[in-house]
């Protein structure tokens, strides 16, 4: 047998599963972890606790498709993004990762861009602007804030390169998650050794950099054995979790967008060449397609602001389904618009177009008239509207959009759904299978094992799409007129937000 296993390293927990040459899953798994925040707005991870998720899920997965170790052949690994894991000469790690959605780093972003002779500039080197997420920021606060542990620190990964290295041994990234880290020229594929020395920081800090078919290691034998795997399982390099759950949901060609509803909120849209939004409010990064790009729009708190608005305050603290279905069915008995509730979704800052890290969230509108599925709806309202800001920034720039695709937990929500095709005022489909990143590094890790001859190939073979749900005319005519106020209720707020720090 030729089985693939695609693992996924996200922010809230690990994700890991099989699938056959035909793409068909045989088994899942995943397991939770906690996320830190020693201050506001900062986000860090312990790397030993999705190592540890990582033996369990693997574990899990070939226990229930009664897998025997022969039968695996190649390993994908994504990952949340722009995360850093540092390691010392022992590879041991100096200290907690921080995360894709910490914000502690402005004053690092604009020591970046200054060195680097001004955004524009770092733009042309990197085709991105110094974001507070990014990995590069990070590495010159460790510098800043923490000198000793930035001379113990020999290396630095990101997350799911840091389970590659626990897994095979190797230092190797590849290009869709190097991307993100503000230090890989993305138009030519390759580290960017001019913002390296601007940055004076050492070139052998950063792994390899492959291809994300590639193959960039096998097992260990103490690893294999541990998992119940063969040391000739090959790793791949995989891909960072929106490349692959863009790749999951078949974005490999030209007209395809994808939105995708988790903890944070993406809109992806395929490129066969490099293309830029001179602001910088759009990423440009490498897709997970050999020599392809991609266009992405990120809002920070997606169906997170729902977990929270969930966990804090309806559920007190308590998790469950149930209670979401509750509220969900309350918001769908609410007329579009709220209202005249708004949600601005900037719960842990923002990306996409503000790049502003003190932005807040805020409930606005609120009277005696509003009831919690007012709230719930307004709350879902206000991220889709944030997915819409990044829309209609790529429809701006001219990227061709033939068809939306829905993906995330957000997205097996019928109701929700329904509310982005309304809100971007286009036909939205859904997949038949959406298993998001690790599905898409399973594939990827069959294309390395030679099942494909290219990730093209593979997704066509297994990736089918399923309903699709039109703009309902009404609603639409409420969001053309709520979205330019909810535009402005930012821009009304934007200089307040720093006045409520500390």
């Amino acid at each position: 047998m030729s089985i693939s296993i695609g693992i996924d390293v996200g922010t809230s927990g690990t994700k890991a599963l099989a699938i056959n040459p035909e793409g068909k899953i045989l088994a899942e798994a995943s397991a939770g972890y906690p996320c830190h925040h020693p201050k506001p707005l900062w986000s860090e991870q312990d790397p030993e606790d999705w190592w540890q998720a990582t033996i369990k899920v693997v574990r899990e997965v070939v226990t229930k498709a009664k897998l025997k170790p022969a039968d695996v052949a190649a390993i994908g690994l994504s990952g949340q993004m722009h995360g850093s894991v540092f390691l010392d000469k022992k590879n041991q790690v100096v200290r907690p990762a921080l995360l894709w959605n910490d914000q502690r780093t402005k004053a690092e972003c604009a020591e970046i861009e200054k060195r680097a002779g001004g955004r524009k500039r770092l733009i042309k080197m990197v085709a991105n602007p110094a974001l507070t997420g990014f990995t590069a920021p990070k590495i010159l606060w460790l510098r800043n804030k923490e000198p000793r542990n930035f001379a113990k620190t020999v290396k630095v990964l990101l997350p799911k390169d840091e389970i590659r290295r626990r897994l095979t041994g190797e230092f190797a990234t590849e290009v869709s998650d190097a991307s993100g880290t503000l230090l890989l020229d993305v138009v030519k594929r390759k580290w960017s050794k001019p913002l390296l020395k601007k940055l004076d920081l050492d070139a052998d800090l950063l792994p390899k950099c492959y291809e994300s078919e590639a193959v960039t290691g096998t097992l260990t034998k103490k690893v294999a054995e541990k998992l119940g795997l063969s040391v000739e399982c090959v790793v791949v390099g995989g891909a960072g979790d929106c490349a692959a759950g863009a790749v999951g949901n078949g974005i490999v060609k030209k007209g395809l967008l994808n939105t995708s509803l988790g903890t944070s909120g993406v809109v992806f849209a395929h490129s066969d060449e490099p293309q830029f939004d001179p602001e910088g409010r759009l990423h440009t990064f490498c897709h997970a397609v050999r020599g392809k790009w991609h266009m992405m729009g990120v809002t920070l708190t997606a169906a997170g602001a729902l977990q929270w608005f969930h966990n804090e305050l309806v559920a007190g603290g308590q998790k469950g389904k149930s209670a979401y279905r509750q509220i969900t069915a309350e918001a769908a008995k609410v007329p579009a618009g709220s209202e005249g509730l708004q949600f601005l979704p900037y719960l842990a800052g923002e990306r996409t177009p503000h790049l502003d890290p003190n932005a807040r969230g805020a409930l606005i509108g609120i009277t005696l008239k509003h009831t919690r599925g007012h709230v719930t709806r307004a709350i879902m309202e206000g991220v889709t509207m944030a997915l819409r800001d990044s829309y209609t920034i790529m429809q701006d720039l001219g990227v061709p959009v033939r068809q939306i695709r829905a993906s995330g937990g957000g997205a097996k929500n019928p109701f929700w759904r329904q509310m982005q095709a309304d809100v971007f005022g286009k036909p939205v489909t859904a997949m038949v299978a959406d298993e998001g990143a690790a599905y898409g590094v399973a594939l990827l890790a069959a294309v390395g094992a030679g099942e494909f001859k290219n990730i093209e190939e593979a997704c066509k073979a297994t990736i089918k799409t399923a309903d699709q749900v039109k703009p309902d005319a009404k609603a639409r005519r409420v969001y053309n007129r709520t979205f330019p106020v909810f535009q402005d209720l930012y821009a009304a707020l934007r200089d307040e937000f720093p006045k409520l720090e500390g």
